[in-house]
């Protein structure tokens, strides 16, 4: 007794929600790329068409406000602003155990030259390299 089956079974796969994981997973990391910013405040970096290879492990940050005519110490671009007076135990505290400690300085361009040398002094008076950061000519 020959019994015939009445659904057949097709061999074929469908892409179509393949291609909707593959878009969706685009989407995401395109959303999270533009979230993630180590300097989360606006500064108008000089230009410089020079690059360093070393990373640094801190970096201090100076913004300038100029109604007011004063200016903010960020460090690693966290939006509280820290006291100059704070900034060297805070940056020795997080380079204790650094084999090369380097510092990156993030300096808005209406800074006065007196706020950058203030942070420079405190990497010479600790042995820190210092990387002055800029923007890309």
């Amino acid at each position: 007794m020959a019994f015939k089956r009445r659904a057949k079974v097709e061999p074929s796969f469908s892409m179509s929600s393949m291609t909707d994981i593959i878009f969706l997973l685009l989407i995401f990391f395109l959303i999270t790329s533009t979230l993630v910013n180590p300097n989360a405040l606006k500064l108008l970096l000089p230009k410089s068409s020079n690059q360093v290879s070393s990373k640094p492990e801190v970096s201090i940050s100076i913004k300038h406000y100029l109604q007011s005519n004063t200016f903010s110490y960020h460090i690693n671009g966290n939006v509280t602003p820290v006291p100059l007076s704070e900034i060297e135990p805070l940056v020795q505290q997080q380079l204790m155990d650094t084999e090369d400690p380097t510092i990156s300085l993030h300096v808005d361009r209406t800074v006065p030259m007196e706020q950058v040398v203030n942070v420079m002094n405190i990497a010479k008076r600790n042995q820190y390299r210092i990387i002055l950061a800029t923007a890309p000519e």
